[in-house]
């Protein structure tokens, strides 16, 4: 395939979201202009942005407070879903950003949860990754990961 076969074509931007997952930033009780992920078509080549995500339920509520490595599996979770509502999987992700509350106390705990879960996945070869410590929009929540999926769309 030819470069100007794949990129052919206009510009496509669109919001996506997984509302049985995690529901909306701007349906908070005090809303967030955000969306939970943005999608971009290149001709075939589909690139997926997801915003920071973390522990989450549908109706916006933090879930797991206090609880790091059920807040990491449910961030996750709430990632496979956004993913899946656009046809993608943890396959094509190349590149997370994973911010820790606490980088000191928590990171040992998160590479083992990501670790577990990027293996129950199959990911060879694993996505790009940077590790930061912030300071997050909730103090309940520990963990917050963004990510970059890219795919190829079926022709036609």
């Amino acid at each position: 395939m030819r470069p100007d076969e794949l990129f052919r074509g206009p510009l496509r931007k669109k919001a996506i979201s997984a509302p049985e997952a995690l529901c909306e930033a701007f349906h908070y009780a005090r809303p967030s202009s955000f969306s939970r992920g943005l999608r971009v078509d290149l001709g075939r080549l589909a690139i997926l942005f997801i915003s920071g995500t973390a522990s989450v339920d549908e109706r916006g509520q933090s879930v797991h407070t206090g609880d790091f490595r059920a807040q990491c599996r449910r961030t996750f979770q709430n990632i496979t879903a956004l993913l899946a509502s656009e046809g993608a999987t943890w396959k094509d992700v190349v590149r997370t950003t994973c911010y820790l509350r606490d980088i000191d106390r928590d990171y040992k705990e998160f590479n083992e949860e990501r670790t577990a879960f990027y293996q129950s996945q199959g990911l060879d070869p694993l996505p790009a990754s940077t590790g930061v410590q912030a300071k997050l929009c909730r103090p309940e929540l520990l963990v917050e990961v963004e990510a970059i999926a890219m795919f190829l769309r079926p022709p036609g």
